[in-house]
């Protein structure tokens, strides 16, 4: 696991103190994001003079939610003209309800599938129905989180590993927690089950599986204790402050990658877009970096 990752209670100076040193170099290519922030700090200025105010409607993966609350804080500071509305939940969740007309001028997804179903660009095989709901000259791949199996605190099951995981639920001796099929974690769990050549259907029907809808409700059965053991984020197990003991390899699972986009319906989309490039920057890194997430 991460060695860097802070403490929680220092985790809002921190995004404060990064806020205050705010870097234009992006972690995606300095000469395109010093102009990005440039973009931003311009857009601020032009809607402080008219007297405007610009309300971000920003969905995003509920794994997002701890660092793009404190991101927000800086960068509304920063840029007093501009504020934010948050829609925090599963990303399957988020993809219906942008699919179904609500108001959003960016996605943050934590997994391809639910932005590939919504940019046209993408192969058919992913977007059957031809959605074209995203910018794809805005899309980019923002961060990555790691997968990481979760115990309660005090546990004496003795699950170690994922290869000690496995062994239990063959032998159907525990409850095991994971994400629905349409929340990227779940979808993340279920290859790391196959991985295993263990049958998620006959494992629910024996009644030891139980399911969240969305990462964060994972992450409270694991911390309240009401399972035995549960798989969620890296991210989500530092803010819930447990210690996961163990992390899937790309071989179990494939990479955690979280795209980013602003939506063509956007309400706001130059400030959408000033906002995405600060969260590409070398200050947003340090924020994202310190619960555990990677830059790409």
């Amino acid at each position: 696991m991460k060695t860097n990752l802070i403490s929680r209670r220092n985790f809002l100076a921190v995004a404060g103190a990064v806020g205050a040193a705010a870097a234009l170099t992006a972690c995606g290519g300095a000469a395109s994001n010093t102009a990005s922030s440039a973009a931003a700090s311009s857009e601020a200025a032009s809607s402080e003079a008219s007297g405007e105010s610009v309300e971000l409607i920003v969905f995003a993966a509920a794994s997002l939610t701890e660092t793009l609350n404190a991101i927000a804080e800086t960068y509304s500071a920063q840029n007093p003209g501009v504020t934010f509305r948050f829609n925090f939940d599963s990303s399957g969740t988020l993809k219906t309800q942008i699919q179904e007309g609500a108001d959003c001028d960016l996605f943050l997804s934590a997994g391809q599938k639910q932005m590939n179903q919504l940019d046209i660009t993408a192969s058919a095989d992913v977007n059957p129905d031809g959605l074209d709901f995203v910018d794809p000259a805005t899309r980019v791949d923002l961060l990555e989180n790691k997968v990481v199996l979760c115990v309660p605190e005090g546990s004496d099951k003795g699950i170690d590993s994922f290869d000690a995981l496995a062994e239990h639920l063959k032998a159907e001796d525990i409850l095991f927690c994971m994400g629905n099929s349409d929340v990227p974690v779940g979808q993340y769990t279920q290859k790391i089950l196959s991985y295993y050549s263990l049958d998620e259907a006959a494992l629910a029907a024996a009644g030891v599986i139980t399911y969240g809808s969305n990462v964060k409700e994972v992450t409270t059965q694991i911390s309240e204790g009401s399972v035995d053991a549960g798989v969620v984020y890296c991210t989500d197990a530092y803010s819930a402050g447990l210690t996961p003991v163990d992390e899937a390899t790309a071989e179990m699972c494939g990479q955690v990658i979280y795209p980013a986009a602003v939506l063509k319906a956007a309400p706001h989309p130059d400030a959408a877009v000033a906002f995405l490039a600060y969260l590409r920057t070398d200050a947003a890194a340090q924020v994202f970096e310190s619960v555990g997430f990677a830059a790409v």
